[in-house]
């Protein structure tokens, strides 16, 4: 029997997240506000819905995919929000990256309207979600995440329950630290290669294997050699999870001086303009005088 999902946010992750639950064979309810990216699923085989209220009303898994605390408590929350239409019991995902603490609350929230939670942020982005083969991290009590796993199996391939409420985005944001240090280390690498004359583009395939090898590596100094600036992700996200790991730093009296380094670099590029454009456009940082990087 197929599962009965609502997706409340359809936007570049969650209507990869989407089109991959209709292909698995789920029965998708969808609603956002922007129809286009409601169209974009119901052509694919998912259901249209007037509000997250009614989608939530025929289905018993809800998953969020949104960009913040404040829109997450609104569309749960508000008129014609989640809250307002689904079943006692119904399992509330949430795969949006945002504060732990925030999240700590919101599920709060929702226990008191007889609703269950999962926070289970992700990693790999669209073009995994589309395949199946997203990285998860699960926060929540032993029972929800399993039931949770039954329709994030089809989307994931690594799927591991970290703890209570909220250690699914604390979890996150540490993958975020990584993630931004790695894509700037390999910036800086990629613009010593060029002015050193050292053929770039065999960097990924020479350290292949060895301990500087990563997929950030094998990925993004292809990009960065050859100005690639598709966008997978934007600088200005990245921004907020750093802030989100500072503020968490702050809180565990954590230090983490190369992350505060990596975050003022990418607020420096998000105040020229480049906020929404891809990782790849760290290359800027290293432009100088002599340097034409950005096309």
């Amino acid at each position: 029997m197929s599962n009965k999902v609502a997706l409340i946010g359809a936007g570049a992750m969650g209507g990869a997240i989407g089109a991959r639950l209709v292909e698995t064979g789920n029965n998708l309810t969808v609603f956002d506000l922007d129809k286009d990216k409601v169209a974009a699923l119901t052509a694919k085989g998912a259901t249209a819905a007037a509000s997250a209220a009614a989608a939530a009303a025929v289905s018993d898994f809800v998953i969020l995919s949104l960009n913040s605390p404040k829109i997450i408590h609104a569309a749960v929350f508000g008129l014609e929000g989640v809250a307002a239409g689904a079943r006692p019991g119904a399992l509330i995902i949430d795969m949006s990256s945002i504060d732990p603490d925030a999240t700590k609350a919101i599920a709060a929230e929702a226990a008191d309207r007889g609703l269950r939670w999962v926070d289970s942020p992700l990693s790999g982005g669209a073009p995994k979600a589309l395949t199946g083969q997203l990285t998860l991290m699960a926060g929540g009590s032993e029972r929800d995440v399993l039931d949770a796993h039954q329709v994030l199996r089809h989307v994931a391939s690594n799927y591991t329950h970290m703890g209570p409420v909220g250690a699914g985005q604390t979890t996150k944001l540490i993958n975020q630290v990584l993630c931004a240090l790695n894509f700037l280390a390999v910036a800086e690498a990629t613009q010593l290669a060029l002015d050193a004359g050292v053929d770039a583009a065999k960097i990924p395939q020479a350290l292949k294997g060895g301990r500087a090898d990563s997929a950030i590596l094998q990925e993004y100094m292809p990009r960065y050699v050859t100005k690639d600036y598709r966008r997978t992700g934007r600088i200005d996200n990245m921004v907020k999870d750093l802030n989100g790991a500072q503020d968490l730093a702050r809180r565990t009296n954590t230090a983490m001086p190369l992350t505060a380094v990596c975050a003022e670099i990418h607020r420096m590029l998000t105040a020229s303009g480049l906020g929404g454009e891809d990782q790849a456009a760290l290359m800027e940082f290293f432009k100088g005088p002599n340097k034409e990087i950005a096309g």
